[in-house]
């Protein structure tokens, strides 16, 4: 039954870098946009996120209780190390969440709504930020281990594990790939006038992406980081970026002719190899302390818990997946599955 949470594990996790990412992504472009150009993204946000846009965070709920539940040692230390910027995440999420509410729903269309821009565009940007920073923090190998954290400062244990060069790099290049995500999916939402935009940015962010990828992994070799040596020198990590970077060639050029499913498509599958190469590696010991690196297994719970877990996992998808979908197509605002 391991297996079965640990395959809605990496769902969740997918889903959430997919749609969480392409949700954070259109703020971003909103805030490195014209005026006028905010107006049409503000305009296309509305009409394609609306009322479903909170169901992109069901996905992270569920893989925080996952990990709560199943893999509790793994999720004490990642909490309790990570608890600043996990703490500023869930900020971020909750002021964008609000900005995006008042500004849409609101009767009364005031100065209030400046400041309500703001909140919305810049948590768009921040929160995505400190998503990278814990993600850097939990594999750049600066965690103390909760063993030894006597022995140390308040910075050591909870700023220097994820305030850090590396984390910092990983913080942006996730931003830079939301805001690829947003104008890929986005451009398949408006007419050919403003299609122009969309292409313009998901280019922009395309060679942010990389050149963000390369200077993260290459500060990374450079600074003996154990996770980025051994990602460079496993083949499979290696073969999964490589056939990602291919994928960029057919990618532009559906985008150019219009083929919004196979854009989409390809990006996502882009986003798959990344995760796949990010964690091949060193599964199931995904968590670096300045010790060593820490398994997802160390002390497991009794099976009978993992049973009621993956039973009670494979219930709820059987009803919250075509309810989700459901949601989506009585609005008519993702045509996943139109030209």
């Amino acid at each position: 039954m391991i297996y079965v949470v640990l395959a809605f594990l990496a769902i969740s996790l997918l889903l959430y870098v997919l749609l969480a990412g392409a949700d954070f992504g259109a703020g971003i472009i909103e805030l490195f946009s014209s005026k006028e150009n905010q107006a049409i993204n503000k305009k296309t946000v509305y009409q394609v996120m609306g009322p479903v846009w909170e169901a992109n965070h069901i996905w992270i709920i569920i893989l925080i209780v996952i990990l709560w539940i199943a893999f509790p040692h793994y999720y004490n230390i990642l909490v309790l190390a990570l608890h600043i910027p996990l703490t500023l995440v869930l900020l971020g999420i909750t002021l964008r969440g609000v900005a995006f509410v008042f500004r849409y729903y609101d009767a009364y269309k005031d100065s209030s709504q400046i400041l309500y821009d703001w909140m919305f565009k810049t948590s768009s940007l921040v929160t995505p930020i400190f998503l990278g920073l814990t993600m850097g923090g939990v594999v750049s190998g600066d965690i103390i281990n909760p063993s030894q954290m006597e022995n140390h400062s308040f910075l050591e244990v909870y700023v220097h594990s994820w305030f850090n060069i590396f984390s910092i790099l990983t913080g942006f290049f996730y931003a830079a790939l939301c805001a690829f995500l947003a104008s890929v999916f986005l451009i398949g939402e408006v007419d050919d006038t403003s299609k122009s935009m969309y292409m313009r940015k998901a280019s922009i962010a395309t060679i942010v992406v990389v050149s963000l990828g390369f200077i993260t992994l290459a500060y990374g070799y450079l600074s003996g980081i154990a996770f980025v040596v051994d990602f460079i020198s496993n083949i499979w990590s290696i073969s999964a970026i490589i056939v990602s970077g291919i994928l960029l060639f057919p990618l532009w050029k559906s985008i150019k002719s219009g083929r919004r499913i196979i854009s989409r498509a390809l990006a996502g599958i882009q986003i798959f190899f990344i995760l796949f190469a990010a964690t091949i590696t060193h599964f199931p010991k995904i968590l670096f302390t300045t010790t060593g690196s820490i398994s997802i297994y160390d002390q497991p719970v009794p099976d009978s818990v993992m049973n009621v877990l993956g039973i009670s996992l494979l219930v709820g998808g059987v009803l919250i997946i075509p309810g989700l979908f459901h949601l989506l197509k009585s609005f008519k605002l993702i045509k996943l599955l139109e030209r």
